[in-house]
């Protein structure tokens, strides 16, 4: 993709129109392919700003920026990974070069040697034909080199006599300068050709055994496990200006290695220590280890390329150690006793010594992130599973009565409704230790942000929230034969026989999925971390903006599981209100197609099903206002959904509907002012309980339309046969109040016509 390219698309991620584009571009694009537009020879930095914010808003200029940084990232991070992936090939190189300079070193000796053995040649073969002049001048120059070499002899010898003297007393100061000399000497003779090409050699080759020999009597004395400090770096140095630097490096980092192999024998076991205390001292010494050394490479070779790779290998290398030892010592019997704190707790110590390493260059964070993330997430499931395994134990000895939190202190009269119930749940016994265990497991995952593992963490609880949730409903009665849960069909759970008692139960699952844990999830959030630590990544604005939907997500997930415990009850419910013990129908057609059969005309009265629907749903109305005190949005969700569950019976019963519009008794028109009371008998008590939904009042008019249709098939027209909508309404009111003993009929007649005057009679006795 060509820079054209990426500037059109770039310019249509920031567009008035969709700025939704850019994650767009980011799934289709290679990190490559989304740099590539800055990395040619025309790039205008200027040009390339005032074209994207010319025609942009403030709100996309903020966009863009936040898409810039996020580049950046993204770029570093692409050039980081790119470094740590060619860390050994550069240490590879730079030993090939150092080997390379070695042998191109004993080349040079070599040609040397052999221009000295062309030269002598040279001179062997010279005419005797000179005359006696130059035999004399030569006579002469022999005699000079000859005094000179025999000077020369005599200075070689106490040069070598000094040089074996300083490294016997391990005078490197002294060695080393007096071999500088000797290399001036050298190449001062090799100027003047004062010696032949032999003695030349002769004396290169004592200076390079007698460098040799003191390189080799460094490095001996590097290996020494006494050598520290100001003597190790004194050695370092002195090996480097021998000219064996990678040689000196390595010798540096294993005289690292070795006192650290030596702190660490030295500690005390682990089971000596408490797990904190060895996390601690163990992380303590690698990283103060790695930080002494990077300090030595730095004052001893810089910042060279080549000795910075091979200290940032054998600084991970390191940390791997420290990673095995932990995991070993420390992780493994956590992890298998579901101890994410102590888990928890050291990986913060080992972060928080490693983020100390980060001002000399050494990002060793993402390492240890790498090495213990598979740990931690296996305590993260052990202290899950823990909380399941507990939950499904004290529900089997849950009673499903609701308190406060023992050791709760009486109601503040200051303090409102709505705190209190914030601050002092009202749960039943296994609810509370649900809420205090996950509680509990999100304070110890709190500090590990750096890890982001919040989204395993909220995903975790929704799966032991659904897990919790299964347990009421099994706690259901009749819900262990209807029910077929994943992982619970065997779970011994003591069952809610009361209404109050079933109540409770979607009152724990509510109170938890819509308060409890949703506000406990925030501590997940960096800008609700307390505690956090400086050294701590921070998130950026957009990623605690993405958290914002992802928590709102987590939320209505959690309140889905509530649906189905609120489903399973309102359907247990139903079908208790609407078969019998034998497995009859008590909401059948004949109720209403055998009331034409008869002579005498009915009493009208709502029939006996929706009598006791009336009076199941005032019984769980009261009990869901007591348990639902500042949620009462909550208790008229429950009760909409347990009508429409009766009345979408209704309406979805097939053999219902075949027997009224099709069956060997067809509906009459006493049938159908039956069904057409009943139906809003219904509508009359729910709406004023007001839990009348659109979508039910919907439904019952579609009810009542077909029946009258089934009445139309019969040839009576229904407009004809059924009385006012007043009447309707006024008996069903008459009912009501009857069934809840507010009425007084002492001295009127008993309802049996529309038509007739008592039933005005019953309005005017009313109390």
């Amino acid at each position: 993709m060509d820079s054209s390219t990426f500037s059109s698309i770039s310019r249509g991620s920031f567009s008035s129109s969709t700025l939704g584009d850019s994650s767009e571009l980011d799934a289709n694009l290679t990190l490559s392919d989304r740099l590539k537009a800055f990395k040619t020879s025309q790039f205008d930095p200027d040009a390339y700003v005032t074209s994207k914010c010319h025609t942009m808003n403030e709100k996309e200029i903020r966009h863009l920026c936040s898409y810039l940084v996020d580049l950046k990232k993204a770029s570093a991070e692409e050039m980081r990974k790119s470094v740590y992936a060619n860390y050994a090939a550069f240490i590879r190189t730079s030993r090939e070069i150092s080997d390379l300079e070695g042998q191109l070193l004993s080349m040079r000796n070599l040609l040397s040697s052999q221009a000295g053995f062309v030269h002598s040649l040279a001179e062997g073969v010279r005419l005797d034909s000179m005359s006696s002049d130059q035999e004399d001048s030569t006579s002469e120059d022999t005699s000079k080199e000859n005094r000179e070499l025999s000077k020369m002899e005599n200075w070689l010898g106490e040069f070598l006599d000094t040089l074996e003297v300083l490294l016997a007393e391990k005078r490197v100061e002294q060695a080393l300068a007096a071999l500088d000399e000797g290399e001036k000497i050298v190449e001062e003779a090799n100027q003047r050709q004062a010696l032949n090409p032999s003695s030349l050699l002769s004396l290169q080759a004592a200076i390079t055994e007698q460098r040799q020999k003191l390189a080799d009597q460094l490095a001996e004395t590097m290996s020494q496990h006494s050598i520290r400090g100001v003597e190790l770096r004194s050695a370092v140095l002195a090996l480097k200006k021998l000219g064996d630097g990678s040689r000196a490096h390595t010798l540096l980092l294993s005289s690292h290695q070795q006192r650290l192999e030596t702190g660490i024998r030295s500690l005390r076991s682990p089971s000596a220590l408490c797990g904190g205390a060895y996390t601690t001292t163990f992380s303590q010494l690698v990283f103060s280890t790695i930080a002494q050394a990077a300090g030595d490479s730095l004052v001893a070779f810089g910042e060279e390329p080549a000795y910075t790779s091979e200290l940032v290998t054998w600084a991970v290398k390191q940390t791997e150690t420290l990673a095995f030892h932990l995991k070993r010592h420390v992780l493994v019997s956590s992890v298998a006793s579901g101890g994410l704190r102590v888990a928890a707790e050291c990986v913060q110590v080992c972060l928080g010594h490693c983020s100390l390493l980060e001002a000399r260059g050494l990002a060793l964070s993402s390492v240890l992130l790498r090495l213990f993330r598979p740990f931690i997430e296996q305590a993260l499931g052990t202290s899950l599973k823990r909380i399941e395994q507990s939950s499904a134990a004290l529900a089997a000895a849950d009673d499903w009565s609701l308190v406060y939190p023992a050791g709760t202190r009486p109601l503040c009269s200051t303090m409102s409704i709505g705190n209190v119930n914030a601050c002092q749940p009202k749960l039943s016994s296994s609810a509370h230790k649900f809420n205090s265990m996950v509680q509990d497991f999100l304070e110890d995952v709190g500090p590990l942000e750096s890890l982001q593992m919040d989204g395993l963490t909220l995903e975790g609880v929704l799966q032991v929230f659904n897990s919790y949730v299964n347990l009421l409903i099994n706690a259901l009665p009749g819900s262990m034969e209807n029910e077929k849960l994943e992982g619970f069909g065997n779970k011994i759970v003591r069952m809610a026989e009361k209404e109050a008692q079933q109540i409770a139960l979607l009152a724990n699952a509510s109170l938890l999925a819509d308060e409890i844990l949703p506000r406990a999830a925030l501590r997940l959030l960096p800008f609700q971390q307390s505690n956090r630590t400086m050294e701590t990544p921070k998130r950026t604005p957009s990623e605690r903006q993405n958290r914002v939907p992802e928590q709102r997500e987590w939320k209505r997930r959690l309140l889905r599981s509530v649906d189905r415990l609120r489903d399973s009850f309102c359907r247990q419910h139903a079908l208790d209100l609407i078969f019998t013990e034998d497995g009859d129908s008590r909401l059948c057609a004949h109720m209403y197609t055998s009331m034409d059969l008869n002579s005498d005309e009915p009493e009208w009265f709502p029939s006996q099903i929706f009598q006791e629907l009336y009076a199941r749903l005032t019984r769980i109305a009261s009990i869901a206002t007591d348990m639902f005190v500042g949620r009462e949005r909550f208790a008229t969700v429950l009760l909409i959904r347990l009508l429409e569950t009766v009345i979408l019976w209704l309406s979805n019963d097939q053999n219902f509907w075949e027997e009224i519009e099709a069956g060997h008794q067809p509906l009459g028109p006493l049938g159908l002012q039956q069904f057409y009371l009943d139906m809003e008998f219904v509508m009359l008590f729910s709406s004023q309980g007001r839990y009348l939904s659109r979508n039910l009042h919907q439904v019952i008019k579609d009810i009542i339309g077909r029946a009258m249709q089934a009445l139309d098939a019969t040839g009576i027209d229904p407009d004809r046969v059924l009385p006012e909508d007043d009447w309707f309404a006024e008996v069903a009111q008459i009912a009501i109040k009857m069934l809840t003993g507010k009425a007084n009929f002492g001295n009127v007649e008993r309802v049996t016509s529309p038509t007739s005057s008592s039933i005005y009679s019953h309005g005017s006795n009313l109390e």
